[in-house]
């Protein structure tokens, strides 16, 4: 599926912000902007030949920016994918009277067919490592006899041991559009016994309603196995997923058959029903409801040998590390068990949770899970078969203080040297565009020069807005980060040009891209800092690199006192 560009790359030749109007700017808004450039870099008024050249290249730019704006087909791919969108093949072909929806219709369909060359070359590895470790001589000592204690063996180093493991590993490969191949195998051990087995299975996509899959399997646990399981939806709203299989054994042929019904009860809420037949028997209902802030599951099934009901809730933090915090119950036939636990994001591309589960007659266990791309460690540490409070307090405040204590010695220290590394990357890949975006901007404040003093001459003739001084780029203001270095360039030019009848209107948009500005420092925070005059009263203020920016302002004047 196609996805929209980033915003590096969205940024780096602004339409809007070249012709500083906003996103939402009609065609007379667009015209009046071009004009004024226009009347700025029109090259036969200059008559320095150097001078001329660099004005040609900028009123180029300019009329490119408004050719691409004022087509309302060009301007709707723009919006959703840059410039990299006008120039994907097939474009001409495409109607002039669509809407953007079907537009990203065009375009992703257009991207398709270029992605399909690449589809052999695509492959979707998942990977499951889990290691189960017993450490319940930790807290279930067992008393020893007095012979043993007289004899010095009631000390020693508490024995902790890895009793189980298990790896599983799939990879997807297309075959063509409609048919994708899945290799998958798995090896398992639990107390020095244990076995592997491997699967293939073969999907076609048989409309856009659904799919079928085939699969064959062998292995020293289960033996051969043979399935089929199809997918269908029915409606918009509901669909189904049957499943049948034949798995061959030295005790015969057994059978099995799994059926799931499923139906959206609102945009938020899905409902299941499935019926199990062979293996484990049963019938299982549940509801699940996830939206933006939560996430909420109650799942109830009679079954062989588990009958249980069960409830859990998953608070989502709204924060840039997608925390979340989760708890559930589940009551059977085999006992009753509580989960509580958190998971947070500590890397681009890394999850980490811990669950503590206490149970009866199950005891208490710890349960840690890294999420790694495409790949899941998960480590199930056995505390005690018994419901000890000192197991329940380890258990939970033990890798709190850990991830606290590696958060702050490791995670914060390499993710601030890997932005730092990513960013030099980033400034050592954009250096030649950047010196091209300064060489521009440099043009541009030579030819604004005369429309500059004119202006200047007509703000003062009534005591209107004057830029002093004006600064943008990364300004260094907290006491912590005096190291650094301010990384800022002159503005003051550039934008006493956009002053307007005593005004001036910045919109919504990075300002780098305004006539006479360029990036003094990609990828980093920036701020326009104005220094202005108008009505004879000093004002200043500062303004982020997006944030839309009015002046003059009463809420900008700087009192005598200051």
């Amino acid at each position: 599926m196609a996805a929209s560009l980033d915003e590096d790359e969205l940024g780096s030749d602004d339409y809007y912000s070249l012709l500083n109007v906003r996103r939402e700017a009609t065609q007379d808004e667009l015209k009046a902007a071009y004009r004024r450039l226009c009347m700025l870099y029109h090259p036969d008024k200059h008559r320095d030949p150097e001078l001329k050249r660099q004005a040609e290249h900028l009123f180029n730019l300019v009329h490119e920016a408004y050719e691409v704006l004022r087509d309302p087909q060009s301007r709707a791919i723009y919006d959703i994918y840059g410039k990299r969108g006008l120039d994907v093949e097939g474009w001409e072909v495409v109607e002039r009277k669509r809407t953007p929806a079907e537009i990203r219709e065009e375009y992703e369909r257009l991207q398709t067919e270029r992605e399909e060359r690449r589809l052999q070359q695509r492959t979707n590895p998942k990977g499951t490592i889990s290691v189960g470790i017993d450490a319940t001589d930790l807290f279930d000592r067992y008393e020893e006899d007095y012979e043993d204690a007289v004899g010095g063996g009631g000390g020693g180093v508490p024995h902790v041991e890895i009793n189980k493991m298990h790896i599983s590993q799939s990879i997807e490969a297309p075959l063509t559009t409609k048919d994708t191949a899945i290799l998958s195998g798995s090896l398992s051990t639990h107390n020095g016994n244990g076995g592997g087995n491997i699967n293939l299975a073969l999907r076609r996509v048989t409309s856009a309603k659904g799919w079928g899959e085939v699969e064959l399997g062998a292995g020293d646990t289960h033996g051969p196995l043979l399935g089929m399981k199809i997918f269908r939806n029915l409606t918009p709203r509901f669909f189904v997923t049957a499943q049948c299989g034949l798995q061959f054994s030295s005790r015969g042929v057994r059978p099995g058959v799994t059926t799931v019904f499923a139906r959206h009860l609102d945009k938020n809420t899905m409902g299941y029903l499935q019926w199990r037949w062979g293996i484990q028997s049963s019938m299982n209902t549940s509801v699940v409801r996830d939206t933006k802030s939560s996430h909420f599951t109650f799942a109830a099934q009679l079954g062989v040998p588990h009958t249980f009901i069960m409830m859990s809730y998953q608070y989502k933090f709204q924060d840039e590390d997608q925390t979340k915090i989760k708890g559930s119950v589940k009551s059977g036939f085999f006992g009753t068990v509580v989960e509580y636990g958190a998971e947070r994001k500590i890397s681009r591309h890394s999850v980490l949770g811990a669950t503590v589960s206490v149970g009866v007659p199950q005891g208490v266990s710890l349960k840690i899970k890294l999420n790694r791309a495409s790949q899941t460690y998960f480590f199930p540490i056995h505390l005690t078969d018994q419901l000890l409070p000192s197991a329940v307090f380890y258990a939970t405040v033990g890798p709190l203080v850990f991830y606290l204590a590696i958060q702050h010695l490791v995670i914060r220290p390499y993710l601030r040297a890997q932005k730092e590394q990513d960013l030099e990357k980033q400034q050592e890949s954009s250096a030649s565009n950047i010196a091209r975006k300064k060489q521009e901007a440099e043009s541009a404040v030579l030819l604004m020069q005369e429309s500059v003093r004119r202006i200047i001459e007509a703000e003062e003739s009534r005591m209107g807005l004057i830029v002093l001084n004006a600064w943008y780029g990364k300004f260094v203001t907290d006491n912590s980060r005096r190291h650094e270095r301010a990384k800022v360039i002159d503005v003051t030019v550039p934008l006493q040009c956009l002053v307007k009848d005593s005004k001036l209107i910045l919109t919504e948009a990075t300002k780098s891209g305004l006539p006479g500005f360029y990036d003094p420092c990609v990828g980093e925070d920036k701020s326009l800092k104005v220094l202005y005059q108008f009505r004879g009263v000093m004002h200043q203020v500062l303004s982020g690199d997006s944030e839309p920016l009015r002046i003059p302002k009463q809420s900008h004047r700087i009192d005598a006192d200051t």
